[in-house]
């Protein structure tokens, strides 16, 4: 075997999962689309799919369209409204297109590593929107070998969307869809995927289906792939069915063509439940909605409150407040006001920054407030910062007692798979009692659901969901190299 180049990405990644630091919310992974709808205006199908997918990812957005073999991407930092306008959308042309909104969990957050990313080598070119993280990332870069490229350098690979995709590229294959199929096997991790070339979408999922990929039939004509079925509803598109763990589906023009190269073990994030995906989506069947509403009726049922009203923490905590309101008898309060114009919190540059943020983007209805015993009904305390902030907004209102009720169990170990919760020292779960968290974040009394009420809720078989971050228990083996610090290597 050729020496292998000498790409920086193992050390690259290991430095860029400290990034992740100071956040108070697990954050969500991408979200991807793939359209095939020839004759049609795939870039804006796929603008308007990334829309709906926006909750998955506000570092970048990127769509790139195939056009009679002219393949042309457009990403940039920041929104999708922001990145794109009618000028751009319409010199994308053609009749294929694949885009990604991004949340980094390997790389930086810098326009180089925005996404869909391309490769080419002499015989094959790829195009590629990743969500997920693979977990022998660093072992595949390492024994990649020299590419098969032509003249010119050899590339560098900063997160591992670039790894699969130069995977792909030089696989010594004579088609991108032998390229995929020989590369995915030997992916380790999470990772749904969608992939274009000169004549095909392609969609890829992990063996376990740690992260949701659907397929839809266009009402224009054509088919879409997307990470969520609401993002299948705002195109017009008729959900067909989800892409299968071990899965990889090739849709050109003979239609959708299914290749099964693993057997499918699944263990979708039950987070996707709790908090990443839309309510408005479908996930094994079930409503997301309904899962979070039970969620909230099988938390009150096991940690009930002398209160007067029910508030959510908006908006993820909306549909488990409503369940806990019906189940307790408690009225429910819409008792804050969210502004929607302002960033998220945890990716403030500052603790001080972030605290002023919490009151910018939530501001409490005092009217409702004043001298009413609450129940705060949220999905999860990751660091307990922005909770603690909740609640002296809420004191601070003239609330006389504030009672959280947390919607999933603790999160006591963190997530390789692409959700960020890197390192276990930022999860106050993994080290304090419910009773040293109540303290820290300062309210009168805090319960969390338990794991079986969260997965009862759901409706889907515990062996079906990945539920570590709550248990430990890893469905896929994370490598001692993954597990980035000697505080996690002792605890894991």
């Amino acid at each position: 075997m050729a020496p292998a180049p000498s790409f920086p990405f193992r050390l690259r990644w290991i430095e860029d999962m400290h990034l992740t630091s100071g956040r108070d919310k697990p954050q969500e992974a991408c979200g991807v689309v793939g359209i095939y709808a020839p004759g049609q205006e795939v870039s804006k199908l796929t603008y308007n799919g990334l829309l709906a997918l926006q909750h998955r990812g506000q570092e970048s957005a990127g769509i790139t369209v195939n056009d009679g073999g002219l393949m042309t991407t457009f990403k940039e930092m920041g929104l999708v409204a922001q990145v794109f306008n009618e000028n751009v959308l319409n010199s994308l042309t053609g009749d294929m297109a694949i885009g990604h909104v991004r949340y980094s969990t390997t790389g930086s957050s810098v326009w180089e590593n925005a996404q869909p990313i391309y490769r080419h080598s002499r015989k094959l070119g790829v195009a590629l929107g990743h969500n997920g993280n693979l977990v022998n990332a660093m072992r595949l870069a390492e024994e990649l070998g020299a590419p098969d490229r032509g003249p010119g350098a050899a590339p560098e690979c900063s997160n591992d969307s670039d790894l699969i995709a130069e995977m792909i590229v030089t696989s010594g294959a004579a088609t991108v869809e032998e390229g995929i199929l020989s590369t995915l096997p030997k992916l380790e991790g999470a990772f749904s995927l969608v992939m274009l070339d000169d004549h095909s979408v392609f969609g890829a999922r992990d063996p376990h289906g740690l992260r949701p990929l659907v397929i839809g039939s266009l009402d224009v004509g054509g088919y879409a792939i997307a990470s969520e079925t609401a993002a299948l509803d705002t195109i017009g598109a008729t959900f067909l069915r989800e892409v299968e763990p071990g899965e990889l589906v090739t849709i050109d023009a003979q239609g959708i063509r299914s290749h099964r190269y693993a057997e499918a073990t699944p263990a979708l994030c039950v987070f996707e439940y709790v908090y990443f995906a839309r309510p408005d989506s479908i996930l094994y069947g079930k409503s997301v909605q309904k899962a979070r509403y039970q969620m909230g009726k099988k938390l009150a049922d096991e940690s009930p409150a002398e209160a007067d009203i029910v508030i959510p923490v908006p908006d993820s905590g909306r549909g488990a407040a409503a369940g806990y309101s019906q189940a307790s008898g408690l009225p429910y309060v819409e008792g804050f006001v969210k502004n929607a114009y302002v960033g998220r919190t945890f990716i403030q540059p500052s603790q001080a920054v972030r605290q002023r943020g919490i009151g910018a983007k939530l501001n409490p209805i005092v009217h409702l407030i004043e001298g009413k015993r609450l129940v705060v009904v949220d999905d999860s305390i990751v660091r307990g910062n922005t909770t603690r902030q909740i609640v002296r907004l809420l004191r601070h209102a003239g609330a006389a007692e504030v009672h959280m009720r947390i919607s999933s169990p603790p999160i006591k170990w963190p997530c390789f798979y692409g959700i960020d919760t890197a390192n276990r020292d930022e999860l106050i779960g993994g080290y304090q009692s419910v009773e040293e968290i109540r303290a820290h974040i300062e309210a009168d009394s805090l319960a969390y659901l338990s794991e079986d009420g969260m997965i009862e809720a759901t409706e889907v078989a515990a062996d079906k969901l990945c539920t570590a971050c709550f248990s430990s228990n890893y469905p896929i083996p994370v490598p001692d190299e993954v597990k980035v610090t000697k505080n996690m290597l002792e605890r894991i």
